[in-house]
């Protein structure tokens, strides 16, 4: 079973709400505890755009999943639950209506209770006693069973307001009507990864290079007087060898690294349009019985 300890350690390590379905509804923003016992009884869920909107679960039959807190509850149900500010305190009728929502049944309250938030420790209830007990009618006068408080006309309520809430307590004379708004702002994430790889690659170059060679070739010339001297320059008859080198050239490969172009990466700013479409709420208020007639 989850107890303060557990849920503290989850908001600490920045867990999230998982809901029934196995989707996540959002990150948890508060915990609110029985000031009696000290165990959390509702937790917040930072839900919509930039977890700009808070809901409220019970902690009841919820349980934790590594860092995660995993609640009875889909996602759905859990975005629908009645809007409560979270500011630290909630009404007796405000806790109502949760417990009402998750179908846990009205709760009742004594003066001596009252629920805390783990993070401001304000009161959360409003100490209204239960029914029945001593000081429940106080702040209506002996008049009150005939419908009216002393000292005010028929229709009129002790706080000065015309008519009475059949809602709920009256709390002044008009009714607020309130109606989602739509905010849409970016958030920044990595869509992909460009990279810049450099890798080597052999291919064949052919050139065709001129090279020489020698090659013997017989000359015979007769005797003249130009070279009858080195003709008879030596013995009459004799056995003699002479040779001649011969030369050729052949092609020499050298190789040489040099750089040919730089390569970097940069990128561009699009500008595009995105269309973005969700549901708000709005409240309407319907005014029966005036002038006969049924009024917006």
């Amino acid at each position: 079973m989850l107890n303060r300890e557990n849920l503290e350690s989850l908001l600490t390590k920045g867990g999230n709400v998982i809901g029934s379905d196995s989707e996540k509804i959002g990150s948890i923003g508060q915990l609110y505890a029985d000031d009696d016992t000290g165990e959390p009884t509702w937790v917040t869920v930072k839900t919509g755009l930039f977890g700009t909107s808070q809901s409220f679960v019970p902690v009841e039959g919820a349980h934790a999943q590594g860092d995660d807190l995993v609640v009875p509850y889909s996602k759905d149900h859990v975005k629908d639950a009645p809007r409560v500010d979270v500011d630290g305190h909630l009404t007796p009728e405000e806790e109502d209506r949760l417990y009402t929502y998750y179908e846990r049944g009205a709760r009742t309250y004594s003066d001596a209770r009252n629920d805390v938030d783990l993070q401001g420790d304000a009161d959360l209830n409003a100490g209204t006693p239960n029914a029945g007990t001593d000081g429940y009618a106080s702040g209506t006068s002996a008049g009150a069973a005939g419908g009216t408080s002393a000292g005010t006309t028929a229709g009129t309520s002790a706080g000065g307001t015309v008519g009475h809430d059949t809602s709920g307590p009256t709390t002044d004379d008009a009714m607020t009507r309130s109606e989602e708004r739509l905010h849409v702002g970016t958030e920044r994430e990595a869509t992909g990864r460009a990279r810049l790889r450099k890798y080597v690659t052999t291919e064949n170059v052919t050139k065709t290079v001129p090279v020489q060679r020698e090659e013997v070739r017989l000359e015979r010339e007769p005797i003249t007087d130009a070279n009858r001297g080195a003709a008879l320059n030596g013995p009459d008859i004799s056995e003699e060898e002479h040779e001649v080198i011969l030369h050729e050239e052949r092609p020499v490969v050298d190789k040489e690294t040099v750089p040919v172009e730089r390569v970097r990466l940069d990128k561009d700013v699009v500008q595009d349009d995105a269309t973005v479409s969700e549901e708000v709420r709005k409240e309407h208020i319907d005014a029966d019985g005036v002038d006969g007639n049924s009024r917006r």
